[in-house]
């Protein structure tokens, strides 16, 4: 069966309206309970971060240093995936609480959380997968779908993607500051400069954090919680690259052009994040640790939505998938990621990708 990328006018309505209704329905059972989910998750972050940095002083001890990077790693991908990237959607603004608020959180991430909200939030979310407008298409750095044009430079993707990965978020700093834009005289390179001297602040603070403050405080454990805090972040920063990459970039993800997306309707818009996405299936904790994003179609129809309701709302929307003949990309993770690497190496080479299977889509 062939895979179905576009609906009528009449269903784009149909569809628009039926996802219209989940969203309201979801936004009006908002409460206490969702509250509760928030703040747990924060408190056990926190508890997990403190407690890894102090059994991180007696890092000298090999199991004390497994485990203090081991419940510091996990710390760090929770304050990223789950709490970090979700509040910044604004997904808990609706608690009216000035802590956990998108206009006062500040993540621990080498990204300034206001030029992350416009890369991502913004121009990201607005124009998914439209090629020239959504800049996350391979990152300025990599050929990602068949329709990028093809140069020499990507025969080395496979080897650059890696590195990426151990870097991603010193990585994503840099690509939020447009240096491309300023390259192709889209803006000012005075603006680029005062972007990326806020990206080097917030980087140079983070850098202080991890690798002189808490080595110094730890005295002669000084080296072993220098590597314990490198190790985190790069766990950190391969984890996130791993889930954001499933969810963007394999095989049933489509990109689209400008000219197919002129006068698109609400309806078209949501058809849309469902056929440039993809999912991740998996257990509770997966969903947990990968910050939800695991349900990325449904987090790219309802970004600002509370990610505690995406497993709720996955069944719904792929029922309307069905309904209405689009594809539901899905897989586990071991799946996906294989997907994905597949993927960049077949680009790094001239010409387009195969036509994609069925069975890329469950």
């Amino acid at each position: 069966m062939a895979r179905r990328t576009a609906l009528t006018a009449a269903e784009a309505d149909e569809f628009g309206r039926a996802l219209d209704q989940l969203r309201e329905e979801v936004l009006a059972g908002r409460g206490e309970g969702d509250a509760r989910y928030i703040r747990r998750v924060i408190a056990v972050q926190r508890g997990l971060e403190m407690g890894g940095r102090v059994v991180l002083f007696a890092s000298l001890l090999p199991p004390a240093w497994l485990a203090g990077t081991t419940m510091l790693a996990t710390a760090k991908i929770l304050e990223n995936m789950e709490i970090g990237h979700n509040v910044l959607h604004g997904q808990w603004d609706w608690m009216c609480d000035p802590e956990i608020h998108s206009t006062t959180w500040e993540w621990d991430s080498a990204s300034p959380a206001a030029q992350w909200k416009h890369s991502h939030n913004y121009v990201h979310h607005t124009y998914t997968n439209i090629l020239g407008k959504d800049r996350d298409i391979g990152y300025s750095l990599l050929r990602v779908k068949s329709e990028q044009r093809w140069h020499p430079a990507y025969l080395a993707q496979p080897l650059y993607n890696l590195a990426l990965a151990a870097v991603f978020e010193w990585g994503i700093a840099l690509y939020d500051t447009e240096i491309e834009r300023a390259w192709r005289g889209e803006k000012s390179w005075g603006q680029t400069w005062a972007q990326l001297q806020v990206s080097l602040r917030k980087a140079g603070r983070q850098a202080v954090k991890d690798y002189v403050a808490f080595p110094l405080l730890a005295g002669p454990a000084f080296l072993p919680v220098l590597f314990a805090n490198l190790t985190a972040n790069v766990t950190r920063n391969v984890w996130a690259h791993t889930i954001i990459f499933c969810g963007h970039f394999p095989e049933g993800a489509e990109a689209f052009t400008e000219e197919q997306v002129e006068g698109e309707t609400r309806g078209g818009w949501y058809a849309r994040q469902v056929l440039g996405s993809a999912n991740i299936d998996g257990p509770a904790l997966l969903h947990l640790m990968s910050g939800n994003l695991s349900f990325q179609i449904e987090h790219h129809l309802f970004p600002d939505l509370p990610s505690n309701r995406y497993a709720q709302l996955a069944p719904q929307v792929r029922a309307l998938c069905e309904r209405f003949g689009l594809p539901y990309t899905t897989g586990g993770l071991l799946r996906q990621t294989a997907n994905v690497w597949k993927r960049v190496i077949r680009l790094s080479l001239p010409g387009p990708a195969p036509a994609v299977a069925d069975s890329a889509t469950s």
